[in-house]
């Protein structure tokens, strides 16, 4: 097997941002109609996890995103029509700020919303994957692990 030619799987980041029992998340245009999600996104070239997930919530929610701690590590395979993709998810807990005057939201990101986890529970049938739920219900739980777990090595920048 070559080096190109190993399989790998999308590495992604979310964040699971909770205010007043109601979470945000992001209302998305997909191939699927519109979607809900955590603000999420895909790892970039030269990025840490965590810049990314700061970059990923300002473009989706026109937040600043202060992460505080790890939520979770998931690794999901998802059916799409062609073919299946493996994401590897890191969710991240934090705070965001309000929205940034006249920055507009990511193309195909259509509002945020704040809801209940039951509002959140009660849609299933409109959320973008399983992970979601799972990452609001991990973070329910509990679940905070100390963002020093991640060691970011080599000519990427600092962190936020």
């Amino acid at each position: 097997m070559t080096p190109d030619s190993r399989w790998k799987p999308s590495v992604t980041v979310a964040a699971v941002i909770e205010r007043g029992g109601r979470y945000l998340l992001v209302e998305e245009r997909t191939g699927d109609g519109l979607r809900l999600n955590n603000p999420a996104g895909h790892l970039e070239p030269g990025e840490s996890l965590l810049q990314a997930v700061v970059r990923e919530v300002l473009e989706e929610s026109a937040c600043v995103f202060t992460p505080s701690h790890l939520v979770g590590v998931y690794l999901a395979r998802l059916p799409r029509e062609d073919a299946a993709t493996t994401y590897l998810r890191f969710a991240f807990a934090g705070s965001v700020g309000g929205p940034e005057p006249g920055r507009t939201l990511d193309e195909g990101i259509v509002r945020t919303l704040w809801l209940t986890p039951a509002e959140i529970d009660a849609s299933r049938e409109r959320h973008r994957s399983a992970l979601l739920w799972r990452c609001v219900q991990d973070h329910r739980q509990g679940r905070r692990y100390p963002l020093e777990l991640l060691t970011t090595t080599g000519s990427i920048g600092a962190e936020p």
